[in-house]
């Protein structure tokens, strides 16, 4: 296991143990307290996640590839719960539809879970042809399911 797979696994550990420990004490605070700041911290694992998986698939480091899937899939079950009614800010990038159109959100996440699940199971079978094909696709059908819909795009860059 490399180093980035074992930061991967830690994190998804680390995520794990937070999730029990919120189900084993529902009364106790999870996250900083500040549910905009959290949800952006889990969004950036995504994306590092994400840039791991097409690094590896581009290295042909496909059995590598389902620690990071893996870690999508958990971030995915927890999305729903980040947006919590209410918590729509100047910072958040989260637009109004989020909590308007609740069930195609949520819908959205499960999408990104059931995609990373798929993604995760190629990796493990060292199915590099499904692997690939997935990693091609996941961009679109996954973050693009949700991002679209429901996140503020990003200010268009000044050309150089």
């Amino acid at each position: 296991m490399n180093a980035r797979a074992r930061v991967s696994a830690s994190l998804v550990i680390g995520i794990l143990a937070a999730v029990t420990a919120a189900g084993c004490a529902p009364k106790m605070r999870m996250g900083s307290g500040d549910i905009v700041a959290d949800r952006q911290r889990l969004m950036k694992l995504n994306g590092a996640s994400w840039a791991d998986i097409q690094a590896k698939a581009k290295a042909g480091q496909i059995e590598a590839i389902a620690v990071n899937a893996e870690t999508l899939a958990l971030n995915a079950m927890h999305i729903p719960s980040l947006f919590p009614e209410g918590s729509h800010t100047e910072k958040s990038k989260a637009k109004p539809e989020v909590w308007q159109k609740w069930a195609e959100f949520e819908k959205a996440a499960k999408t990104m879970e059931a995609e990373a699940v798929k993604l995760r199971d190629a990796s493990k079978s060292k199915n590099e042809a499904l692997t690939q094909s997935l990693v091609k696709d996941f961009g679109r059908l996954a973050c693009g399911n949700c991002h679209t819909p429901f996140r503020v795009p990003p200010p268009p860059q000044p050309r150089s």
